[in-house]
């Protein structure tokens, strides 16, 4: 059980660093972005806003309650929903789409969302092998005696369902 425990805290810890590379990017990215987008001020704000209450919501990993990983995702999601408008508003703005410094950011972003994703998918897997092993016979008789309680899992985001309409 404590090996299976360890397994979760560690694909959790990788889950945190993913979103803290993201936040640290994300900094550098507005910056970028400040000089040439002179009219998208609260689009900017909303980034920078959000990004501050991501980072000041935080689960330890002893405490990775289906409840605690909804308010971290609740909050990240946030995050991702500004960085997606701001992204979106950035291609109405040929100088920047052309900086190379912002063309290596946003490289550097989608990289940043895919590790988000795999480390999310690899936590997930460690909490339904943990949560299986401590719920599972003869280990259900010790697990609650011992502190070994059900870890929760990420979500898909809501509305995530419905793909995305194209139209040209």
């Amino acid at each position: 059980m404590v090996q299976k425990q360890e397994s979760v805290d560690a694909a959790w810890s990788q889950v945190d660093n993913q979103f803290q590379r993201r936040n640290d990017l994300i900094g550098n990215l507005v910056e970028t972005v400040k000089g040439y987008v002179k009219y998208e001020q609260a689009t900017l704000v909303q980034v920078v806003e959000a990004r501050a209450k991501a980072t000041q919501v935080t689960v330890q990993a002893d405490q990775l309650t289906q409840e605690n990983i909804k308010k971290y995702q609740d909050a990240q999601g946030q995050l991702g929903m500004a960085l997606s408008k701001l992204m979106s508003i950035t291609e109405n703005y040929p100088d920047l789409k052309g900086n190379e410094a912002f063309a290596d950011l946003r490289v550097e972003m989608a990289g940043t969302e895919n590790r988000i994703a795999v480390a999310r998918r690899d936590f997930n897997d460690a909490v339904r092998d943990y949560n299986t092993y401590i719920r599972s016979f003869p280990n259900n008789l010790t697990s609650g005696m011992f502190g070994f309680d059900k870890k929760g899992y990420f979500q898909a985001d809501a509305g995530s369902e419905k793909a995305p309409v194209v139209k040209f």
